[in-house]
């Protein structure tokens, strides 16, 4: 939200500051030195110790001293060293001090008009030098404005945001004049508990600014969170004929709804997603974990295996999700797809095992000594009990013996306990 205020404008206002800290001055009573621009320069160059400084030769040697030009100085100075309390303190002196200020004009600079032409000498463009009339209750209101926007800046800083609301509205239409400051107020209205109103302004805004749909955005967000979830969906509708959003803005607006329980309206939003993006492979994969959710698990594999088409990472999960609804032959070629060896040696181990295909776990076993997947007390059970299931006692003891997980190691003594049975009495294990 800080983003409204613009850096560069400061910069700009100390420049003009210091500028007009020569030009305002009188010429018969101007000191040797003129501490105050002096202040301004070492500001804009970040040297804030020599900026102090010159500020307290002012207060020593001007007569005439300026105090809005100097209070406006302390402001920017605490304002650049983060110390924003203080920074207020001081722009509020700088307003009382800008309100009674007599702006004069320069006295260097007089009104004049010269000829357009020469005579005898060949036409020139014309130029007309007059200056325009000196307005001080412009230069008043122009400073005044800026001083409203340091100290909305600052109020929002220190959490003060009636304040910050209070100086947006005192800046005029130029505290109007951006989306932003709307969305602004609305954040500060909402943070200071009054939802109503923060929920009025983003209206007003999109009123405003009918081009611009973050303040739709946030309105949605703002009734989401208030559980008026009609008034959500209504404002997204909104959001979205006039935005023409992207896939990953379709998919942040159904992880709204489902975070404010609104799962069928999330899966319509991430339907339409799929026929406006289908080669996303994100929303075909949110959108079949929505399905899972509803128990829906061929459903869910389709899609994944979908996305997987348009990014190959998820494989792995639509193969996962063909074992599981029993499609072991997809399943098996799905695997084959998958770029990370041990991975793809680890899932198909998981889809003999449900095939009961134990002779092809233990024909993957050079393979995992390759990869070192043997350090896995959970692959090394399931070797382990392939061998047994194959009637290899021998072996199969081998890999119990080297298994540690405590979980597994109470399973492998039941494991050897039975293999002492069918090494005792064959007929046990028939």
């Amino acid at each position: 939200m800080q983003n409204v205020f613009n850096v560069n404008v400061l910069k700009v206002s100390l420049f003009i500051l210091t500028l007009s800290a020569f030009v305002e001055a009188k010429s018969d009573d101007v000191p040797e030195v003129d501490h105050l621009a002096l202040a301004s320069m070492m500001v804009y160059d970040g040297k804030f110790a020599k900026a102090n400084a010159e500020l307290l030769e002012a207060r020593k040697y001007d007569k005439d001293l300026d105090m809005s030009k100097y209070y406006t100085i302390k402001g920017v100075i605490f304002m650049r060293q983060e110390k924003h309390s203080q920074a207020i303190e001081y722009l509020k002196k700088a307003v009382v001090a800008t309100k009674a200020k007599v702006y004069r004009a320069p006295s260097s600079i007089k009104e004049k008009r010269k000829h357009l032409f020469s005579i005898g000498s060949e036409p020139k463009k014309a130029v007309d030098t007059r200056k325009v009339a000196f307005d001080g209750e412009k230069i008043r209101r122009e400073q005044l404005q800026k001083l409203y926007s340091n100290l909305s800046q600052e109020s929002y800083k220190v959490k003060n945001y009636l304040a910050t609301i209070k100086y947006l509205d005192l800046q005029g239409p130029s505290g109007r004049d951006q989306a932003a400051e709307y969305m602004l107020r609305a954040d500060c209205y909402w943070k200071s508990g009054n939802k109503e109103n923060a929920v009025g302004i983003l209206t007003k805004g999109a009123r405003a600014f009918p081009a611009d749909q973050s303040l739709l955005k946030q309105k949605f967000y703002y009734f989401t969170e208030l559980g008026l979830y009609q008034e959500a969906i209504e404002s997204a509708k909104a959001y979205m004929k006039r935005a023409k959003p992207n896939a990953k803005e379709y998919m942040a607006l159904s992880q709204m709804l489902l975070a404010g329980g609104q799962r069928g309206e999330a899966l319509k939003v991430l339907e339409e997603a799929k026929m406006l993006f289908p080669a996303n492979a994100k929303v075909n994969m949110l959108l079949g974990h929505l399905y899972m959710k509803k128990g829906m698990e061929f459903t869910t594999a389709n899609l994944f295996e979908q996305g997987s088409y348009y990014e190959l990472k998820y494989v792995k999960e639509a193969a996962e999700l063909h074992r599981r609804v029993g499609l072991i032959p997809h399943a098996l070629y799905l695997n084959s797809q998958i770029s990370d060896k041990k991975e793809k040696l680890k899932q198909k181990i998981a889809i003999y095992v449900d095939r009961e295909e134990y002779e092809k776990i233990i024909g993957l076993i050079d393979a995992l000594k390759r990869y070192k997947m043997l350090d896995d007390d959970t692959i090394r059970y399931a070797v382990a009990y392939a061998y047994y299931m194959a009637k290899d006692y021998e072996e199969a003891e081998v890999q119990l013996k080297k298994i540690t997980d405590n979980e597994l190691f109470s399973k492998a003594t039941i494991i050897r306990k039975n293999i002492e049975k069918c090494q005792d009495n064959s007929m046990e294990c028939i």
